[in-house]
Order: C-alpha cells, then sequence, then structure tokens
C-alpha cells in the first residue's frame, strides 16, 4: 500500500504548488498589467454585455507551462 502511495503525495505536492504559483500570479496580476491585455485576446463590448476571452494569453501560459513541465521531466 505504501508503494503507490509515494507517487500520489508527489503529485500531491507539484498540485498544491501549481495552486500556488497560481494564486501568487493573480494577486501580482495588478503589476503586469500587460496579461490579458496581448495582442490577440478578444474583447466584445456591446451596449450592456462585454465579453473578453484572452487567447493570446492562454497560449502564452500553455506554452511556458508545457516548457516548464517538459524542463522537469528530463
Amino acid at each position: 500500500m505504501a508503494h503507490f502511495m509515494t507517487p500520489l503525495g508527489k503529485a500531491l505536492i507539484v498540485a498544491g504548488l501549481l495552486i500556488a504559483a497560481g494564486g501568487l500570479l493573480l494577486l501580482l496580476s495588478g503589476k503586469f498589467g500587460w496579461i490579458g491585455r496581448l495582442p490577440g485576446d478578444i474583447t466584445i463590448r456591446r451596449e450592456n454585455f462585454t465579453f473578453h476571452f484572452p487567447l493570446a494569453t492562454c497560449l502564452l501560459v500553455s506554452a511556458i507551462l508545457s516548457l516548464l513541465l517538459w524542463l522537469f521531466r528530463k
């Protein structure tokens, strides 16, 4: 039983660190005004409606996370 708990424990620690890093990023996001305002982010404004989808920001975050995960796997 202890054999499968070791990878599970490591996965939980990594997940916790990723959640903490995401929370820290949200706290500091006011200092980085360009996050969510990159060229390619979609914003639609109507009279009583605003839709914002940070497409370019999502792609950038995905690329950075993929690179970090690739580096840590090696």
